[in-house]
Parts: structure tokens; sequence; C-alpha cells
């Protein structure tokens, strides 16, 4: 019967069911007389968790029910509260639960019968259909019980309960009321029959009589009678759950047709129920059941709507008549190799994250260390001078006046006064009277660095070619000697090719530093981002001297 409904649903609302990208979970069938108050939970766990949204409809309309407690139909949470009922609102009612990215949809085919259980006159029964009928069993010379089910939302208190039995009150020392149930002693086939338990139900100040209608049968006493029910689950095991988690357990129990024995979950030695009667967090289920031709498959489940610290530890027991199973509830063990997992992404990230800070800001970093750990003596390594430098004799006057202001001024100013450098400028420099070969083979030896300046003219390579022969001789021999080079371009070298090898060799591998400064005559800073690439390429730099930088002065 479900299956076809489903499948007419498929058919009878395209537009409504296909046209959307939510997923049909279930069709319940509800049964309800006109009347009286009816309720639908919608709280469906694991869908209806975290940050789920619950919205009901009634179909074909898309305008979602009124959340308004005042209307006769609303929504309240995940319920869809009908106070009363009349016989129009049958129909098809749809729960939509929309997730995070996910939806789905619950249908409830809502049939709404003749009002009232016995009618107004107290004469006519309300008949119901096998489909729709709410079966529970009672066992001839035993004590069994009957449940009242009757389920609303929180806001609605429930009070005054009364047992009907063929229209008439129950009373007797054969029967007790308690909380929601009926005590039965000695149970005769008279016993038998059409139940009703009734209760008054007050919803924001205004109250209304609720019925639930019970069909009893009566089972005899034979040989399989007295069997002892088996708890096929759960088995006195545990349960590994997230805090914070839902969580349904189902009891599965075996017991024969002839035995009834009380079925429920009960925690610290009370019913679910009442224990969480306030919260309501931790509910038992409806109890289902299956034929067998001896047995009957019942379960029972308990639902967790959220699982709590308090929860951990403590036995939760599923009871059939005098047979008991139990479950205990504990936090899941760690995940070492997701800890590892996570914790080897995060160093990974980390380190990415520190490289690409330490290559954007490397040399400041560099320069911060060397200031703030240099050693206040010089470098026992033979050498005299921090870096030699080699320039090019242009043969353009201004051209030849910037190089010359570049190497004789800027560069003594800044690398030699502000940063404690000593530099060997050849013309500068060397002894009088010192042949030019051995001024170069004598002096680059006692050098760290070799600084080269360049320009773009072609007339100032053909000069850098032109050199003397122990010149280039020289510098090449340093190449490959690993004395590390510092290319300055005083203006971009757009073509390297009329260079000789060994600079061209230089670019390749290690850059050069285009000046980015002007060459007036004023006062330069070592902080400027120029001046701080030429000092991270430098030796670690001497400790300053005691006097303060002076601007440039007027060459002469």
């Amino acid at each position: 019967m479900l299956a076809l409904l489903l499948c007419g649903l498929s058919f009878a609302l395209p537009p409504f069911v296909r046209a959307d990208a939510c997923k049909d979970v279930s069709l319940q069938n509800e049964a309800p007389s006109a009347g009286q108050p009816f309720a639908f939970d919608c709280t469906h766990p694991p869908l209806t968790s975290g940050k789920a949204h619950v919205t009901w409809y009634k179909y074909p309309s898309k305008i979602p029910v009124s959340k308004n407690t005042q209307s006769r139909i609303h929504q309240e949470q995940n319920w869809i509260l009908f106070l009363p009922l009349t016989q129009e609102d049958s129909g098809i009612y749809q729960c939509v639960i929309n997730g995070t990215d996910t939806c789905h949809r619950i249908h409830v085919n809502l049939t709404v019968l003749r009002k009232d259980w016995c009618g107004i006159s107290g004469n006519g029964q309300l008949i119901l259909s096998d489909e729709y009928k709410q079966i529970q069993i009672l066992h001839e010379g035993r004590d069994n019980s009957l449940t009242c089910h009757l389920n609303f939302p929180q806001s609605c208190v429930l009070d005054s309960l009364k047992w009907y039995k063929d229209c008439e009150e129950i009373k007797g020392e054969r029967f007790i009321s308690w909380e929601m149930k009926l005590s039965v002693s000695n149970v005769s086939a008279e016993d038998g029959g059409s139940y009703a338990c009734q209760a008054r139900l007050t919803h924001t100040g205004r109250q209304y009589t609720v019925l639930n209608s019970i069909t009893v049968n009566i089972a005899e006493t034979n040989g399989y009678a007295g069997r002892i029910p088996k708890i096929i689950y759960p088995k006195n095991n545990s349960i590994e759950v997230q805090l914070g988690s839902p969580l349904i357990v189902d009891c599965n129990i075996t017991d024969t047709r002839d035995n009834t024995n009380l079925r429920c979950w009960r925690v610290n030695n009370m019913l679910v129920d009442d224990y969480y009667n306030e919260s309501r967090r931790i509910r038992e289920g409806f109890e289902s059941h299956i034929f067998s031709q001896k047995d009957i498959f019942y379960t029972v489940n308990i639902t967790f709507l959220e699982v709590k610290m308090e929860d951990y530890g403590h036995p939760f027991v599923c009871h059939a008549g005098v047979s008991a199973a139990y479950f205990i509830l504990k936090l899941p063990a760690p995940n070492v190799q997701a800890y590892l997992i996570g914790g080897l992404f995060a160093l990974v990230g980390a380190t990415a994250s520190v490289m690409y800070l330490y290559s954007i800001f490397k040399i400041d970093i560099v320069l911060w260390y060397r200031s703030a750990f240099h050693s206040p003596g010089s470098k026992e390594d033979g050498k005299v001078y921090d870096a030699y430098v080699l320039y090019p004799k242009p043969q353009r006057e201004i051209q030849s006046h910037e190089v010359d202001t570049l190497v004789w001024k800027i560069l003594p100013e800044v690398l030699e006064r502000q940063c404690g450098y000593k530099l060997f400028i050849f013309g500068r420099d060397e002894f009088p009277g010192q042949a030019v070969a051995n001024v170069i083979d004598e002096n680059i030896k006692l050098c760290r660095r070799l600084i080269i300046v360049l320009v773009p003219e072609s007339l100032s390579f053909d000069v850098l070619k032109n050199m003397s022969e122990e010149q280039i001789a020289v510098y090449n021999a340093l190449i490959q000697d690993g004395m590390k080079v510092i290319l300055i371009e005083l203006e971009k070298v757009k073509d390297y090719t009329a260079m000789p090898q060994s600079i061209q060799y230089i670019k390749q591998k290690h850059g050069a530093i285009q000046w980015s400064g002007d060459l007036t005559e004023q006062s330069q800073c070592a902080k400027t981002k120029f001046w701080k690439k030429v000092r991270y390429h430098m030796p670690p730099k001497r400790p300053p001297p005691s006097f303060s930088a002076q601007p440039l002065k007027h060459m002469s």
C-alpha cells in the first residue's frame, strides 16, 4: 500500500516533487477523527539535526503553513498542529527539511474521519479499516497494560486522562490508570473490545479534548505462554557516538504470539519518557511488530535528539518482560591517523606560509639578523676589503659623470660611511706608481665581493670588453674561484649579448640590481629598497662607525 501511494504521488505531484532537488524520504498515513486536536512531528534524526530548517506545506500549495500559534493550523518547531481537526483538513501534507546542502521531504497522507469515537449521543462507534487500526494485545490470565499514544509538542499540556471501553468509562479494582498507561490485572476474554483513552489538552489558554482509539485483542495462554522473551539487540554492548550527534537505537525482541510483555526503555530505573519529561531530548519511539507463525518480532527504538556528555557511561536498558539488555554510550577513540594527517597538513601549510613570507621579507630578515647578531670584530679570512668596485669608462660625458658619481661618491657614502664596509676603488685606493696589473692582482684577492657597475650604452660595453687583458683575466678567474659578484645596472640593460660571457653568466645565475634612485647630490639612505638589496649581497656588515652619515658633497 505504501509503495502504491508513493508511486501515485510521483505522478500526481510532478511540478512539486520533481521540479526541486528535494529527496522523498517517506509517506505516513494518519487517520484521526474530526473535532479533536492532532499533531505530527517531523523530527527525523539525523536529517533535522544541526542547522536543518523544517517547513510544512499542504499540497498543492507552495505557501508554508502559518507559524502563528493562534491559527487553527500552524507549525511549531518541527510539528504541524491542528486545533482542532475538520474533515476539510484531509489531504497530503509535506514536511520539507532543508539542510546546509541537502533537501528531504516527508509526506503525510491525512484522512480525517467523522467526529468522535462514540458520537455525540454515545451510541455510534468509529469504524476504522485494518490499515488505520491501532491494535494492542492483552494475554488472558496475566497482568498486562495498554498504552495511550498521544503525541503533541511541549506547548501542549495533557492531563485528566480517562479510559473507556465500548464508550463507557472504565472503573474497577482490576484497572489502574497511571501516567499514559492502563494496567489490567488478571486479563479475561471479556476484556477484549474497543477502548479509548481521552485527555484534556491545553494550548495557549484554550482547552480541547483529545482521544485515541484502541482495538484490544485477547490472546489465550497455551503451551508457548511463559516463554522468556529474547532480546536480540542490544547485547549489553557499548556504542561509540560523537558528542552532540543524534542517535537512534532499536531494541529488537522476539516473543511468542501468546506472550504480551511490557516492552520499554529505562534509564536510572525510570521510563525514558518520564526521566526526560522536561527536555524531551531522549524519547522512546513507537513499537512496531511483525508476525510469524509462532512468534512476534518487536522493535521499539530510543531516539537521542542530541547526545550530551551526561549520557556517556550510563546504561540505557531495554526491557521485555523479565528480559533486559542495555547499551552504554562512549566517546569514539581518537583517530590517530586523522590527527597525523591533520598535523601533517598543518605543518605543510605552516611551512609553506613561512616560506612564502620569507620569500617576501627575506632581505629584511637577513639584514635584521645581521644587525642584531653581528660580530664585533673583523672576519679572520685574510681579506682586507669588503668589495672591489669594477666600473666601465663610458665615452659619453653625461654617462661618465653618472658612473663617477655612483662609484666615487654614492657607494663610499652609503656602504662605507653609513654601513661600515670597506671598498677598494681603482683610482682611489692604489699606491701611486703601481702598475695596473699589479694593483688589480694584489687587491682583488683581498676583497670578499666584486661589484661590477654596468651601463646600457654599447660604447661602454666595448670599453668593458676592451679592458686590459689582466683585468678581464682577473674577474674571470674570480668567477671560477667562487667569489660572489654583485651586478649594479646604472640604467636598465635590455640586451646582455654585447657583454662578455662571464657577465652574461653572472646575470643569468644571480641577476642584477637596478639603480632606482637619483644621482643628485642629496643624502642617500641605506634603508631604501635598492641599498637593502646591495647590503643583502654584501658580506655581514662590520660595526657601524661612530660618526653619522653626512650629506653628499659636490664632486670636484
